[in-house]
């Protein structure tokens, strides 16, 4: 019993310090409208494009210093074949793309780039975890439900 109330002290403390509202856990999962962005009326213009969000410049303008950027990579790999990988890096290679958008940049490699274009660079921040994704992915036939992995559409 003492173990319950505990654990209801805990809930009612998180409940007053983090003011998450149930509307904002569901709002949360049909995506924000930070992915509705100014973009060119015409599809071949957004060929070859990553898109950044709202939530993901702010936070890469938060977590970055100096020439510091994110990269984003896709690899072998997951429970889907194909998996995404986030990293912070300062080197810019030849075969690199550079997506820039607010002071914020997404690096993404050549062979990377034919695997997401046209997909949505995300920060979503959620009561288990916090992280960068991809979303609405053009290139993905399906994932897998956390979101890290995919298979092509071929």
């Amino acid at each position: 019993m003492a173990a319950a109330r505990g654990l209801s002290l805990t809930a009612a403390a998180l409940r007053a310090v983090t003011p998450w509202r149930r509307s904002r856990l569901l709002a949360a999962s049909a995506r924000p409208p930070a992915l509705r962005e100014a973009s060119s009326s015409s599809p071949e213009a957004d060929e070859g494009q990553v898109h950044l969000t709202n939530s993901c410049v702010q936070r890469l303008l938060e977590i970055t210093q100096g020439a510091e950027f994110l990269r984003l990579e896709v690899e072998g790999g997951g429970c889907s074949g194909f998996q995404y990988r986030f990293s912070l890096d300062t080197v810019i290679h030849p075969d690199d793309r550079v997506f820039e958008q607010g002071g914020a940049r997404v690096v993404v490699d050549s062979d990377s780039l034919a695997f997401v274009k046209g997909a949505h660079v995300d920060f979503c921040q959620e009561l288990i975890r916090s992280s960068f994704q991809v979303l609405n992915n053009p290139q993905a036939e399906k994932g897998c439900s956390c979101g890290s992995s995919f298979s092509v559409k071929l």
